[in-house]
Order: C-alpha cells, then sequence, then structure tokens
C-alpha cells in the first residue's frame, strides 16, 4: 500500500487544524519532520498555532478555508501534498434535525476525496479521524468486546427511526458511522493512487494545546472530565458505573494519525486506538489523588472527590472492551497510563489557576 516514505520531503494537509485533536497533531507531524499545510476557517483561528510552533518557522503555513460546506473547497488545498488528516468535524450533542450534523459530516468526507482525486496527484495516503462512535454504541450493563469489524448501526438505525427525537448521542454517533462508511465506499467505487486509513478512539482526554480561557470553554470530552474530578458533577452520571467503555490521551492519538501516515501495513485499515476500558469516573478521582496530589491542589479545590470502596481495581467491570491488538501489531504505541494522563491533565489546571 501506498505510504509516505520521507517526511522532510512532504507536505500534509490537515483539516479542522485548530482543533483539540488536530492542534496535538499538528506539533507531532513537525515533530516527525514534515512540512504541515494547517487548514483552518480564519487566518485568526491559525494564529495560535503559528505561535506555538514558532521553532518549526515556514515549515508550517496556514491555509485559509473559509466556508468548508463550499463545493470544491478542497481543490487548491491538496495540491501538492503527500498526506491529507483529516479531523474536520462538528461534534454536537444538541443538533435538532439529525441532518444538521450528518450532512456536513459525510459531505465534509467525500468532499476532501473528491479534491484528492481531481487535484491531489501526489498524495499518497488520506489518515481520517473516526471515532469508536462508528464502531459501538454505548452499553454499560453488560460485558461486549468490540474490534474493528464491528459497525455501529444501532445508533444509525435510531436516527433513521426517530428522526427529531433520537437522541443528541445517536444523531453524533450515526455521523461518526456515515462518514466513515462513506469513506470506505468512495474508495471501493473510485480508482484512487492513494488509500487511507481510518484511526478510532473511544473518549480523548489530555491538555488542551489550543486557546482555551476557562473550563467552561473546555472541548466535549475534557469539560466532562473537569466536572467529575473537580467539581464531582458527574452530568447525571453514577460515578461508580459509567461511562464503561474506553479512554486514551491525546497525544497518543495524534501519535497514531501521523504514524498511519507512514507504515504502509496500515493503509486500508480501521484501527482502534484505546488505552483503557471499560473505565468509571471513580478511577480518575482515584488517579488525581494518588499521583497528581500536589496537596496544595487538592485544598485548593474543596469540591474534589473523595475516594471511596468504589475506587477499588478489582471491582467487576461492566461495559464495552475494545479490541486493541491491531494498533498494537500495526502502530505499536505504547500508550499513557491513567495515572501519567492524570497527572497531566491536572498538572495543566494548575498552571491555569483552575
Amino acid at each position: 500500500m501506498p505510504a509516505i516514505t520521507s517526511p522532510s520531503d512532504s507536505t500534509v494537509l490537515i483539516t479542522g487544524a485548530n482543533g483539540f485533536l488536530a492542534t496535538w497533531t499538528v506539533g507531532k507531524l513537525l515533530d516527525h519532520g514534515y512540512n504541515v499545510r494547517a487548514a483552518v476557517r480564519s487566518e485568526a483561528k491559525g494564529e495560535h498555532l503559528l505561535k506555538l510552533y514558532t521553532a518549526f518557522g515556514d515549515r508550517l503555513s496556514l491555509y485559509i478555508v473559509g466556508d468548508m460546506d463550499k463545493p470544491g473547497v478542497w481543490d487548491n488545498a491538496v495540491k501538492d501534498t503527500q498526506g491529507v488528516i483529516h479531523t474536520a468535524a462538528r461534534v454536537n450533542l444538541n443538533a435538532t434535525n439529525p441532518k444538521d450534523i450528518i450532512d456536513p459530516a459525510v459531505g465534509g468526507t467525500l468532499g476532501i476525496l473528491q479534491s484528492i482525486v481531481k487535484y491531489g496527484s501526489s498524495t499518497k495516503r488520506f489518515v481520517y479521524a473516526s471515532s469508536c462512535a462508528a464502531i459501538t454504541d454505548p452499553h454499560f450493563d453488560t460485558e461486549i468486546t468490540s474490534s474493528e469489524v464491528d459497525w455501529n448501526n444501532t445508533s444509525i438505525s435510531e436516527v433513521e427511526t426517530r428522526g427529531a427525537d433520537a437522541s443528541g448521542l445517536a444523531k453524533y454517533q450515526a455521523s461518526k458511522t456515515l462518514a466513515e462508511k462513506a469513506l470506505w465506499e468512495f474508495l471501493e467505487t473510485n480508482d484512487t493512487m492513494f488509500d487511507a486509513t481510518a484511526i478510532n478512539p473511544p473518549w480523548i482526554f489530555g491538555p488542551p494545546k489550543q486557546p482555551v480561557a476557562n473550563p467552561e470553554s473546555l472541548n466535549d470530552s475534557n469539560a466532562f472530565l473537569y466536572k467529575a474530578v473537580v467539581n464531582a458533577d458527574f452530568a447525571g452520571m453514577e460515578p461508580s458505573s459509567m461511562p464503561a467503555h474506553g479512554w486514551v490521551g491525546v497525544s497518543d492519538v495524534a501519535e497514531a494519525l501521523v504514524r498511519s501516515l507512514s507504515v504502509p501495513e496500515a493503509g486500508g485499515e480501521r484501527i482502534i486506538v484505546s488505552a483503557g476500558s471499560p473505565w468509571y469516573w471513580n478511577e480518575w478521582i482515584y488517579a488525581a489523588h494518588a499521583l497528581c496530589p500536589p496537596a496544595e491542589f487538592v485544598m485548593s479545590h474543596p469540591g474534589l472527590p473523595k475516594l471511596s470502596e468504589k475506587t477499588k481495581s478489582d471491582r467487576k467491570r461492566l461495559g464495552i472492551r475494545f479490541d486493541n491488538a491491531k494498533q498494537e501489531r500495526i502502530l505499536g504505541i505504547k500508550f499513557m497510563t491513567m495515572q501519567e494522563l492524570a497527572r497531566d491533565i491536572l498538572d495543566d489546571y494548575t498552571s491555569r489557576g483552575w
């Protein structure tokens, strides 16, 4: 399968470059020696990238994309690229009409693929930031194992059956599932000179590198974690029984996206990247107390949930277990532990005065 063999001679386009995962991925690309074309909606949205990675000079450039829903918007962006990482997506759990989130997800993926076919003659690999939401729907009270052969058709069925009355989560998960299916169907029905890899992570946590003014402006996954660990606010979930599926650190997902560009065996594959599953909110609380004191942090956050018997590691864990064997075989990433990730996150909170 085609893969990039010389990063220093290669340019990679990354879409949605100012997002939580993408900002980390830009750094990983630069660290691996790539030239990076960072696509953002406006110059203002890309300024922090240029400041954050100023040491890399002109190896990082911005591409102002404007309206991503406009036909042909990626035509010029993909020219003279050897790789494309597509992270741009709308995360919206409050959409009323399912089409409002599904159509942009599917259309955005197909739009950039069509541009590569027309104008990306040097592009070797397309890497899609998919999700475990495209693998399976949530399970809280049973123990199941999911792998890359699985698809979350349950959420698609709920959206088709209930329409606007489907849950916000189902609408989002359906959008991720249908967008990734569109990717593979496109490759099956078109004669392309490039191949693709889909990276499927579960909940992604980690310190934000993008501008974040306060906890309220964190991206969804980190906002849930902050409220749970710092404020004992579990968003209506029972802390010792949910969310009951996988998690992974943002740095490791970014590394997976970048490695997928150059590993030949990654071509044509869906790859789950999950550091641990299932897990419960109380386990992060335990990690916060055990390895991320410092004592003054705990003292400065009197609402920090206390440890309980429910944090014991020998508890029966029900929920989704993600099969990580393909990642280990193809990408070989050694994931951060929960304790290491919790320490990094809470150190970041402390540095921000939160």
